[in-house]
């Protein structure tokens, strides 16, 4: 496998202010690699590190194996796609597309070929000879993305280019960039704050908070196995219950909730006996007789979701649980008030470093 970013020991300091903390990633080639984390967290900054719109306070970055600090970034391999779409308006789509190829040398027929093969690319041949302006926003981004592409970066770095379109075109937008990334080759960095687009689109993801690469993984691994509570809280729906965790051998451990129920859960490595949080996924949570359940609760709220149906119930120690349930053919749905017992699915309840 060929890396195609090698960041190592990043520290990135505004005045008193640190931006990121030693972060070192890995980043294969031909990858779709997403920085995810809330605001604030570091993410564009780092991208920016990339790109060299920032300088390094320490640490080093390799592009391909090479050390790129002190390359200007119009000598990187790479090109950036921004939040604003920042297209010249006076010009057409298909030379606002050639434009970097033109600063670049390339002669005008060849110029005008590759453009015209990246607006096919991304579905936009019939409005080559538009303004910006007769575009709308996804189209846009589009030519954006058709703009970035042209000149063929190894890497090209995606700055949240989705966060000002509409729920509709994001999905439909989702599906594009994933394909391009693929039909291209190219590594694609993308940042977000919005984890159903990282889990959507990503070959692998770093969580980031407080300048921190909290874990990185496949998809599947940072849902179904975050390694602390930050994580389990941050990508999706979670449960996190109070427990008490007594002994712990080959991954497994018995943990007492506050009410006394003894669960299983699976335990990262590393974790010790003592009071911990354990993550439960809601949809991994199931009605069943109140004898011999998992978890005792009271329903507080049933909300219909089109697809499923949410139930925010109320342990008998007092947490608040949320428990998805398919909408399908559903007649036994309880009502507010109602004594529920709730079941765990093997190997669901996920203990966390906190």
């Amino acid at each position: 496998m060929t890396t195609a970013v090698d960041i190592r020991h990043a520290v990135k300091r505004y005045g008193d202010v640190t931006a990121l903390h030693g972060v070192s990633l890995e980043i294969a080639d031909n990858a779709f690699f997403t920085l995810l984390g809330p605001s604030g967290c570091g993410k564009t900054t780092l991208l920016r590190l990339i790109a060299g719109f920032e300088d390094l306070t320490e640490g080093e970055i390799r592009l391909f194996g090479k050390d790129i600090a002190r390359l200007a970034p119009n000598h990187r391999p790479v090109n950036t796609v921004f939040q604003q779409y920042a297209l010249f308006p006076h010009m057409s789509v298909i030379d606002n597309v050639a434009f970097g190829l033109k600063m670049k040398g390339v002669p005008p027929a060849e110029r005008r070929d590759r453009a015209g093969r990246m607006l096919e690319m991304v579905h936009l041949s019939a409005f080559a000879d538009r303004l910006p302006a007769q575009l709308s926003g996804g189209q846009q981004q589009r030519v954006a993305l058709a703009r970035a592409l042209a000149p063929a970066p190894r890497v090209l770095l995606l700055d949240e280019p989705l966060s000002a379109l509409d729920l509709k075109l994001r999905q439909a937008m989702r599906v594009e960039l994933k394909s391009l990334q693929e039909q291209t080759g190219i590594t694609f960095i993308f940042v977000t704050h919005d984890q159903e687009e990282a889990l959507t689109m990503s070959d692998r993801i770093a969580v980031m908070s407080a300048g921190r690469v909290q874990q990185v993984g496949a998809a599947q691994d940072i849902y179904e196995a975050p390694i602390n509570r930050f994580v389990a809280d941050f990508i999706g729906e979670t449960n996190l219950l109070p427990v008490t965790v007594g002994q712990i051998a080959a991954g497994r451990a018995m943990a007492a909730l506050a009410d006394g129920h003894q669960i299983s859960c699976t335990a990262p490595e590393g974790i010790r006996p003592g009071a911990h949080h354990v993550s439960i996924r809601p949809e991994r949570l199931h009605l069943a007789p109140a004898e011999g359940a998992d978890l005792a609760a009271t329903v507080e709220r049933v909300i219909y979701k089109g697809n499923d149906l949410q139930l925010v119930a109320r342990s008998a120690s007092g947490e608040e649980l949320n428990v998805r349930l398919p909408n399908s053919a559903r007649t036994d749905i309880p009502a507010p008030g109602a004594r529920v017992g709730l079941t765990i699915e093997e190997g669901a309840a996920r203990l966390l470093v906190d």
